[in-house]
């Protein structure tokens, strides 16, 4: 494990990005209930899920580990990139691509909930952060919705610029971006980066909102 060496590494990292992403989380629910924007309200959902994501990161860094604890980790990752992504997608403006993706996501959320439910997800940490590849299925089910939401995020970051040339909405999609990729980074095996994307992507977004 080449960036996190030690147990006490890892629960301090967890915590300060755990801290700043209840914080943002707890920002946007507030912006969202003032502003009522549809974006606003699939990011503020990604981050409490992010949030909740990183907390069961915290209690892997302690040593709190089950098969349980396990499948909601990797459903989590699943979930905060497709709400991520859906928050994104709303600046299209377009209700037939919102609907659309909407279908697609429940649609696999549900696969990726029968996937986790179905098999035996086994020990995916490794130095007390989640390294480990998670059964093939449950691979397959996250793959199917973190790769069509990453495409999503990246082109509607690229339109949103060219339509507003605003550099905080920018800071905000890439913040967005960088976030989806941390659980991307995981499902696609490459843990050692999984904290410093988590962290290079709240303070983005905490840079977009202030």
């Amino acid at each position: 494990m080449p960036i996190l060496a030690s147990q006490g590494a890892v629960i301090a990292s967890t915590l300060l990005i755990l801290a700043l992403t209840l914080g943002l989380a707890y920002r946007m629910t507030r912006k969202y209930l003032s502003a009522k924007m549809e974006n606003v309200l699939f990011w503020s959902l990604g981050l409490w899920a992010f949030g909740f994501g990183v907390f069961l990161e915290v209690l892997f860094g302690l040593g709190f580990y089950s098969n349980l604890l396990g499948g909601l980790y990797l459903f989590t990752v699943a979930l905060l990139v497709n709400l991520l992504a859906l928050g994104s997608i709303c600046l299209l403006k377009s209700k037939l691509i919102k609907n659309v993706y909407l279908g697609f996501s429940i649609i696999a959320e549900l696969f990726s909930a029968y996937a986790v439910a179905s098999g035996s997800i086994g020990n995916i940490l490794e130095n007390y952060v989640a390294a480990l590849n998670p059964p093939m299925m449950v691979l397959i089910a996250s793959s199917v919705i973190t790769f069509p939401a990453a495409i999503i995020l990246v082109a509607t970051a690229y339109l949103s610029y060219r339509k507003k040339k605003s550099y905080r909405l920018v800071s905000i999609i890439l913040g967005v971006i960088v976030v989806s990729i941390a659980g991307t980074l995981y499902i696609d095996a490459f843990p050692a980066f999984l904290y410093w994307s988590e962290f290079i992507g709240i303070f983005l977004l905490w840079i977009g909102f202030i």
